[in-house]
């Protein structure tokens, strides 16, 4: 028996098969071969075409079912891109291209909110500012679009629009309604009241249903398209954060994980509803969040890390490899012999207000500064970004001793996993996973097929811890003081 894991990122889709009974990956697909394309009609703008990730999702389908029948399939589980916005009209067809979590054309409709609804309220009953969250994008819509705001019958995260596309059902969780700016936590239900100052109809919004349980079956159209069988249960769906610190574990409070992709991610579990006062890091419900045990999910997000990374391949080291990248780069000193870069070229940046600063390098010195000192600077830079970020977390309170994290993405490189390590003064526990196995746990986990978190987890196993490097701590702290320097006058 196997369990079906779909990953909708905003650079690939990834399906994953799960035999149910080893706990191990059958085989994985990714889609496209090169990254998906992102829209940019104007500058901070970000929007992809949601029939798109459908497609992409189809091919990974057919593709896994040409090696072994999806027959086998007797459960699904969903993750996807956070804050995603899809609105739809009465046929479920999206009446424009969904506005992704990096577009930041409604900071300012956001902020707007914060003062309309009141600054007090806002953090005590939503735990952070309406911001660029769904809710704003779709007042965006509403006020710029009302031609195409008029035909909006409901509008979801990308999800909940795949879960559709599956089982014919529109619905959405109480912890994505959370990752909307849409759920009141000291009230414990959905937030009509931003929805109001909006000017949003609350029957937009679509039924809430739980994030680990069976909440739709596949349709007959899915087993013609497809093969797999209908009437398989999609039994969990939750953004890509929440699922990613799934994927890891990492469900009880203290708990906290990392994730170094297109973004950069440090999530911490809690029991307790913590607001940043300036809204630098996000509290949401978490996917294991019950009324008789709480559980809140306090995000930091920092949208220009790997994609940096990437940019630097592509420019600065053409026809490199990572691992290549990461060898050269270690060849330079800790602390990059002065050269200093700020990754933040990917859009609004919560951590640091909602603005957008762009990336910059400072301290090039053409004479001493070569290759390596540009790779090195640029996974310090991103290491330097994740300390500024959890340095807030400690600031209400999480406490971060060890990281977990997937052995993927920046955390290949060695360089950057023992610059953090040692940046943060925690250990790093590494782990072979990725979001896609871990919703197809959830999706076993929710369909009845584990009896409990810890036995869908008994066989994940740490494969390598990382400890702070002594002799690195004075020049990367020395170097961290003047990138923060440097940040602050670019603020």
């Amino acid at each position: 028996m196997y369990s079906l894991g779909i990953d909708i990122g905003s650079s690939s889709v990834k399906v994953s098969l799960l035999d149910i009974a080893s706990g191990k990956c059958v085989q994985s697909v990714t889609h496209p071969r090169t990254e998906a394309p992102i829209r940019s009609p104007q500058k901070g703008w970000a929007e992809q075409d949601p029939e798109m990730w459908w497609g992409y999702i189809r091919d990974g389908l057919l593709e896994l079912s040409g090696e072994r029948k999806l027959d086998g399939v007797v459960s699904i589980g969903i993750t996807y891109q956070m804050h995603g916005l899809v609105a739809v009209d009465k046929k479920v067809r999206p009446v424009r291209d969904s506005i992704i979590w990096c577009d930041s054309r409604a900071v300012e409709i956001g902020a707007e909110a914060l003062q309309g609804i009141g600054y007090e309220k806002c953090m005590s009953h939503l735990l952070n500012s309406p911001g660029n969250f769904t809710a704003s994008k779709l007042a965006w819509v509403k006020r710029n679009e009302p031609r195409r705001y008029e035909k909006v019958w409901k509008f979801m995260l990308p999800g909940d629009y795949i879960a559709y596309k599956l089982s014919g059902e529109v619905a959405t969780t109480a912890t994505g309604l959370s990752e909307q700016i849409l759920w009141d936590f000291k009230e414990a239900r959905r937030a009509d009241f931003v929805a109001e100052y909006y000017g949003i109809d609350p029957a937009q919004i679509p039924e809430v249903v739980p994030s680990i349980g069976v909440v739709a079956r596949t349709n007959a159209e899915t087993e013609r398209l497809l093969g797999i069988p209908a009437g398989t249960p999609i039994a969990y769906r939750c953004g890509d954060q929440p699922n990613n610190a799934f994927s890891l574990n990492v469900l009880e409070p203290g708990e906290v994980a990392a994730t170094g992709g297109t973004s950069g991610v440090v999530y911490g579990v809690t029991d307790v509803p913590k607001a940043d006062a300036q809204s630098r890091v996000n509290t949401f419900l978490h996917v294991n969040d019950r009324p008789d045990a709480h559980r809140y999910g306090v995000l930091l997000c920092i949208n220009g890390t790997g994609i940096l990374n990437s940019w630097m391949r592509r420019h600065v080291s053409p026809g490199m490899s990572y691992p290549e990248m990461n060898d050269c780069a270690a060849t330079a000193p800790a602390g990059s012999d002065g050269l200093l870069v700020l990754p933040f070229g990917n859009g609004a940046e919560r951590v640091l207000g909602n603005r957008n600063i762009g990336a910059a390098f400072s301290g090039l010195d053409l004479v001493r500064h070569g290759t390596p000192h540009l790779l090195r600077a640029t996974q310090e830079g991103i290491a330097f970004s994740f300390r500024y970020g959890i340095d807030v977390m400690r600031e209400i309170g999480l406490d971060l001793q060890v990281i977990r994290a997937g052995k993927a993405n920046l955390f290949l490189s060695p360089l950057f996993r023992e610059t953090l390590a040692t940046l943060c003064g925690a250990d790093i526990q590494l782990y072979d996973t990725d979001g896609s196995l871990g919703a197809a746990r959830g999706g076993a986990l929710g369909a009845g097929f584990y009896a409990s978190p810890a036995e869908a987890f008994a066989t994940l196993a740490c494969v390598g811890e990382v400890h702070p490097r002594a002799e690195w701590k004075a020049p990367l702290d020395a170097a961290y003081e003047n990138w923060k320097e440097k940040l602050t006058k670019s603020l």
